[in-house]
């Protein structure tokens, strides 16, 4: 089987690849979260803890790329209110 035969076939079943702006704000959110996460811990803030871990996790749950973008904003405001 090859490689577009292999995408037609998921395609068809309605599996779809993300778009290059979703993985780019999925990485960025993740390194966002990443580094919320180790500030958190270092500190013992737990609000910022929680935050990172939610800013590293949240992309396997948005559906849609403005999905994406918009929770990402709002949790990186929360990580930047409580630095």
């Amino acid at each position: 089987m090859t490689p577009s035969e292999a995408l037609g076939l998921a395609q068809s079943m309605g599996l779809t690849l993300p778009t290059p702006a979703y993985l780019f704000a999925a990485l960025i959110f993740g390194l966002v979260g990443m580094v919320a996460f180790r500030r958190g811990r270092k500190t013992s803030h737990s609000a910022l803890t929680w935050l990172g871990v939610a800013l590293m996790l949240f992309p396997y749950g948005a559906s849609s790329t403005w999905l994406l973008y918009g929770l990402g904003v709002a949790l990186c405001a929360g990580v930047y209110a409580t630095w």
